[in-house]
């Protein structure tokens, strides 16, 4: 019989553990491939077109899971910084002549510069009222905008030239696309190195009860602010992104309570504490809409599907689909057992050991003959 840490592990131990991770990894990469051979496999540039769409979705609702995922903060107003990220990438092109990318990156760092102030004042407050002065902030991005006309086009939008000027429409789809792939897997990188640092057990003891976390030493507010301040960054990226690849933004549509709505139902449906729950769940829900889109034009229904979805995720689903699917897997795996059986002979080995290498005398051996008719069970 085995003793000590030599015990076999039962059936359904250790074997489902040591295949978890050779698992995982083929599923990414099953999934990048999928992913980046969808550009090849596009029947036409319309859907092309709506897979960009998609991946931004992707980058937005991944980049909003920085703060909402690792704090709890619910921000409905988070379209303020890739509206922000969407002009500043556009004003630095034809109003200061700055190249394509350089422009996109600078403008990456102006708005992450400018949420340090706003993250400040906003992260004051908690629950209701942060999500409050989130809708506000967005709010108020949207009226300088419409107004500011001379300098941002105000209604008449803003054209900011194509990157690839002699390219086609569908090789520009195609470059953007692979170009969102490498925004995305960049942010998913930086928000897996996040979650396995003492920052982001910082972060997530912030979420759970931010009051215990700061009695017990954590610097509350600065790990919020800095979750805060890489989600504008992200955020921002993203919008300027998509500046360079549509090429006309226009107010209304960039600073957007509604895309803001969208970010969170993406990472509320697919798991907001999970790597790939904003990625799950833009390609949900982002599909959807623009199946909606296609099949009822301009109709409002695309928002009626999206308050349903929302209620029902809330309702039934609160942790999103790849924990609920993770859970019910669990629930028909073949359960481990906390107690294992041995006999009180091998007990009494095994305290003799104890003893041997504590200096203290070895139990008599009528002990172990009189043990030996009898079982205990221990906890490991």
């Amino acid at each position: 019989m085995p003793r000590g840490s030599e015990t076999t592990a039962p059936a359904g131990g250790l074997l489902p553990a040591r295949l978890g991770t050779p698992v995982r990894l083929i599923a990414l990469v099953v999934g990048a491939a999928l992913v980046l051979s969808f550009p090849l496999v596009a029947p036409n540039p319309y859907i092309l077109s709506a897979g960009v769409v998609v991946l931004n979705y992707a980058i937005l609702s991944t980049a909003w899971n920085f703060v909402g995922g690792f704090t709890g903060y619910i921000s409905l107003g988070h379209a303020a910084y890739s509206g922000l990220g969407g002009y500043a990438t556009g004003l630095l092109i034809t109003k200061a002549g700055v190249p394509s990318f350089v422009a996109l990156i600078l403008a990456g760092l102006i708005v992450a510069a400018l949420a340090v102030p706003i993250g400040i004042a906003a992260l004051r407050v908690r629950g209701a009222s942060f999500v409050i002065v989130s809708i506000a902030l967005v709010l108020i991005l949207l009226l300088v905008f419409q107004s500011w006309a001379a300098f941002t086009g105000g209604s008449n939008g803003l054209v900011v030239p194509r990157p690839f000027p002699d390219l086609l429409r569908p090789e520009h789809h195609m470059v953007f696309f692979y170009l969102y792939a490498g925004l995305i897997a960049i942010a998913l990188l930086a928000w897996w190195a996040i979650d396995r640092s003492r920052f982001g057990m910082g972060l997530k003891a912030i979420r759970e009860d931010e009051d215990k976390a700061q009695s017990l030493g954590t610097p509350t507010f600065t790990f919020k602010l800095i979750a805060y301040v890489v989600s504008a960054l992200f955020t921002a990226l993203g919008g300027g992104l998509y500046a360079l690849w549509f090429g006309d933004l226009d107010p209304i549509f960039q600073f957007s309570i509604l895309t803001g709505s969208y970010m969170v139902l993406m990472a509320l449906l697919g798991g907001i504490r999970h790597l790939f729950g904003p990625l799950l769940g833009a390609f949900i829900v982002g599909t959807a809409l623009e199946i909606f889109k296609l099949e009822f034009g301009s109709t409002q229904l695309h928002l009626v599907a999206a308050g349903l979805l929302l209620g029902i995720v809330v309702l039934f689903m609160p942790d999103g689909i790849i924990p609920a699917v993770g859970n019910l897997v669990r629930r028909f795996r073949p359960t481990e057992s906390s107690i294992r059986e041995v006999t009180a002979a091998e007990l009494l080995e095994q305290n003799k050991a104890r003893a041997a290498a504590a200096g203290k005398p070895a139990a008599p051996a009528a002990d172990a003959d009189a043990a030996s008719e009898t079982k205990a069970e221990v906890k490991r």
